[in-house]
């Protein structure tokens, strides 16, 4: 790395508000009133002509109940220990998949399912099969699909697992989040080993193929050694994936947050060795690098995408398969057509009553530009091959852009070569801040900083 800067220097430059770039445009540029449903339903109909026979499709079913608040959590939830709610919003969801498949005109070919939340395991394990078993009626499944769905380790039971297993599904993430019982009481998330042990060996027993953990680094009370503690136990149960995340810090916008002070919250350094020593302590135990925050044992299917060059990343996060049409169902899930994005209404009534009254409930969206296009394509080989290649630079040729690259090789953040450029082992903690470099509409116009969590 060039001398001119330590990596503290470096961390402390580079750890500032910036999006995860799960998409481009981020959200807070894309259109609310300008937006025309009917720009998107056309995006639909193209992409799914062009694509649905050979590559197929993907499907995002977001469930947002909860019975409690986990105070971390700046996902779209709906905290409620009401059951009731369950086939009533279920029903909402499929209404919303009818009205898609009339969209399609055909058959959709279903290339990957996932189930997030709030807690898919809040529904009962015969909701989710009607659920489920109803989305594939009348679809063809892709040889080469997968289904996934996130659970929560105190309420997934074996009936849960065995369902949806027998329903085609492979892939289980557990939320963990940490194992220090400070640190759960802070967040309210109070969730004993021996209850992930059970859903771990559970899903064993079964045959998923692919068993994952997330984990939250930065959060209140986390030091070195609860992190170390954390990562002894759960490294004993060898995941097959890891999630290593950056908490957000967004009180302004989640207030559950404020249960906790900021002095509570290690700090930037501490913040980053936190980070890095988990990461070393997955290394150790054989566990490669994924992208951004992902880890990997060899034998699972999303190590093996990236070593092939076919990791994809869109709003499920990292994946195997690149198909260009993701729909998401139910509140403010977001749909992803190529040439467009889509979100959903946000508010579980407003949701519902738009199905009801027999229409989309898009809210807002976005129409790429070709300009956009180049971009999203730039940050995504960032984001999931750790590189830059000329051939996608030629598209968004731009001096600003050649400048920050520039500065990146000066501080040894990526290195040069015929081929474009590359990030550096030690670069992997600023890949965000390699995708800014690329948020051209941001560098435009600045949204204001508090949207926004620390990159690193």
């Amino acid at each position: 790395m060039n001398q001119l800067r330590s990596e503290a220097q470096l961390l402390k430059k580079y750890d500032v508000p910036v999006p995860r770039y799960t998409s481009y445009p981020t959200i807070p540029y894309w259109d609310t009133k300008e937006f025309l449903t009917e720009k998107w339903i056309q995006a639909v109909r193209r992409v799914f002509d062009e694509t649905n026979d050979s590559k197929g499709i993907s499907l995002y079913v977001h469930l947002p109940f909860c019975e409690s608040l986990c105070t971390y959590c700046a996902c779209n939830t709906r905290i409620t220990k009401n059951h009731t709610v369950e086939r009533q919003y279920i029903q909402s969801i499929l209404n919303e998949w009818n009205r898609y498949r009339k969209i399609f005109g055909k058959k959709p070919t279903i290339r990957e399912l996932h189930l997030g939340g709030g807690t898919p395991t809040f529904f009962s394990y015969e909701n989710l099969k009607w659920l489920v078993s109803s989305l594939m009626d009348h679809v063809t499944i892709h040889d080469e699909y997968e289904f996934s769905f996130e659970g929560h380790p105190n309420n997934t039971t074996q009936e849960h697992l065995q369902t949806l297993f027998d329903l085609g599904f492979t892939r289980v993430s557990f939320g963990v989040q940490d194992m220090d019982e400070k640190v759960q009481r802070t967040i309210n998330r109070i969730q004993p080993f021996q209850n992930l042990k059970r859903v771990t060996d559970t899903s064993r027993a079964i045959g998923y193929s692919s068993i994952g953990f997330d984990l939250i680094y930065g959060l209140p009370f986390q030091t070195p050694l609860t992190i170390i503690d954390t990562f002894e136990k759960v490294l004993t149960l060898r995941p097959d994936r890891v999630a290593f995340y950056s908490y957000a810090h967004v009180p302004w916008i989640k207030p559950g947050q404020r249960g906790y002070e900021d002095k509570d919250l290690p700090s930037d350094v501490v913040k980053r060795l936190l980070y890095e020593t988990g990461r070393s302590m997955l290394k150790s135990e054989g566990y490669e690098d994924i992208g951004m925050d992902h880890f990997a044992l060899q034998h699972d299917s999303i190590w093996q995408a990236q070593v092939q060059g076919k990791l994809h990343r869109n709003f499920m996060g990292y994946t195997t398969n690149k198909t260009e049409l993701l729909i998401g169902l139910g509140c403010s899930a977001i749909s992803d057509a190529k040439y467009a994005y889509a979100q959903n209404i946000k508010k579980v009534e407003d949701y519902e009553q738009a199905l009801s009254d027999h229409r989309l409930a898009v809210v807002k969206g976005h129409i790429h530009t070709d300009q956009d296009l180049h971009l999203k394509n730039c940050i995504l080989e960032i984001a999931c091959q750790g590189k830059i290649s000329f051939g996608n630079l030629i598209q968004v040729e731009l001096d600003s852009i050649n400048d920050t690259l520039t500065t990146f090789c000066n501080e040894g953040i990526l290195t040069s070569s015929k081929e474009g450029y590359h990030v550096t082992e030690f670069g992997r903690a600023f890949i965000r801040n390699i995708c800014a470099a690329f948020d051209l509409r941001r560098l435009l116009s600045p949204e204001p900083s508090y949207l926004f969590s620390k990159a690193i």
